[in-house]
């Protein structure tokens, strides 16, 4: 028997409800140079995804197609995603079929149900399951015995309520998944039961060519109102836990207590923003702590550059945080948690800080031997950026996911029957498997 052979060009297609093509997103900052990086090394590349920060419904750029379904496409606007997603890519896979999907979340579904019928391998990235929500849960615990016995009562129940919730079923449906730490491999096969040699490790990162060192953003700090020697902690929330910002407030209170220089600037906006202020404003902290709202990415960056920490304790992102790696980047020390992937990059002490999201104690003093210039911070962030740089290479990072997409075809019957296969004739896509 003939041994199957990948081709050279590979006929890709990426989906994801969200995909930035400008700038550094919250959430999927590291899309676009996937896209462009395959697209750059000679595959065909088609996205998938529902708006657009352009408004536009179609975008080229950098031999990519991108096309936004819920920006006045008449046949896709009324439709939920999913299935706008299933028909679209339906109707491009028949003119020219496609080799793999590879979704960032749970858009493929639908498609994933009838992969063996449309003859497509499936790959999902590791926050299309609800494994962050357990991730969640383990950064909000506490050392307390009766803290120990709830925490894992709650991990047990939101673990089978998320599998037999639809991880189970999503797994069973992938070729392949990608994650960015051991963590999260671990697991997938110990808990989730899903296969090792489906699983993918590959660490997502920003665009780190567009990350030269970047000066003071010339005026923001007057425009804010702070003194020139003011130090500023910088944290990113999009506000769903609001404890994980309000235990960053309770430390905060003891760090404005003996710093009266040190401020606090929280980006972002959602469902707890009231529940957030009311606790800044209880704690009579409105002079100090600056809550920004909702801001764009370019002005997010502006923000990392007047800082002097930035901090995200949270756990819910199973994937490493962009503007936590874009901090380490602009050689700023951070603070993260130490049971989120970022904890799998930085050495504690060496190039960043890790801490339990709930040690509000350990937090405040940190905080204040940082502003009180009794660590090494220049060093601390010099090694930060070399970390980054270093392992968040683009190049390394799309060799990595195309040797994984090779590598999931040849596990699947995909080749085996594309020569073979009988063109799909031209009409409307059939309703997706429920």
């Amino acid at each position: 028997m003939a041994k199957v052979k990948v081709p050279d060009q590979l006929n890709i297609c990426l989906m994801a409800q969200k995909f930035p093509i400008l700038g550094r997103a919250s959430d999927q900052g590291f899309l676009w140079p996937i896209a462009k990086g395959l697209a750059g090394r000679g595959h065909n590349v088609t996205v998938i995804a529902a708006k657009s920060p352009l408004g536009k419904n179609e975008v080229h750029r950098d031999g990519v197609r991108v096309y936004y379904l819920h920006e006045g496409y008449p046949n896709f606007s009324h439709l939920p995603f999913e299935e706008a997603a299933y028909r679209k890519f339906y109707e491009l896979h028949k003119a020219e079929p496609f080799h793999l999907i590879h979704s960032i979340d749970r858009t493929a579904r639908l498609i994933a149900h009838d992969r063996e019928k449309l003859n497509v391998a499936v790959a999902y990235d590791v926050e299309a399951t609800q494994m962050s929500q357990i991730f969640s849960i383990l950064g909000m615990g506490q050392e307390s015995v009766s803290n120990i016995l709830a925490t894992g009562i709650a991990v047990v129940y939101k673990f089978l309520s998320t599998y037999f919730g639809g991880d189970h079923e999503l797994l069973s449906n992938a070729d392949g998944v990608f994650v960015t730490s051991p963590q999260q491999r671990i697991f997938l096969e110990r808990y989730y039961l899903y296969p090792d040699f489906h699983t993918y490790t590959v660490p997502y990162g920003i665009e780190l060519g567009n990350l030269a060192p970047r000066p003071e953003s010339q005026g923001l700090k007057k425009q804010l109102k702070l003194s020139e020697n003011s130090q500023v902690a910088v944290t990113l929330s999009d506000m769903t836990e609001p404890q994980e910002v309000i235990n960053l407030l309770i430390a905060f209170e003891k760090v404005a207590i003996k710093k009266p220089n040190a401020y606090m600037i929280i980006i972002g906006n959602g469902p707890g923003w009231k529940e957030i202020e009311f606790q800044m404003l209880s704690l009579a902290l409105g002079n100090r702590v600056i809550m920004t709202g909702a801001l764009k990415s370019e002005e997010i960056s502006d923000y990392v550059t007047i800082s002097d920490v930035f901090v995200n304790l949270s756990s819910r992102s199973t994937g490493f945080e962009p503007s936590m790696i874009e901090a380490m980047a602009q050689r700023k020390v951070i603070i993260g948690s130490e049971v989120s992937p970022i904890a799998h990059i930085v050495e504690d002490g060496r190039d960043g800080f890790l801490l339990r999201p709930a040690d509000t104690e350990s937090l405040a003093h940190l905080l204040i031997d940082i502003f009180s210039g009794g660590l090494p911070i220049a060093d601390i962030g010099e090694r930060a950026r070399e970390k980054v740089i270093n392992l968040f290479d683009t190049r390394k990072m799309v060799h990595s996911i195309e040797e994984a997409y090779r590598q999931i075809l040849l596990n699947t019957k995909v080749l085996k029957k594309l020569s073979s296969r009988p063109r799909i004739e031209a009409q409307a896509a059939p309703p997706p498997t429920p």
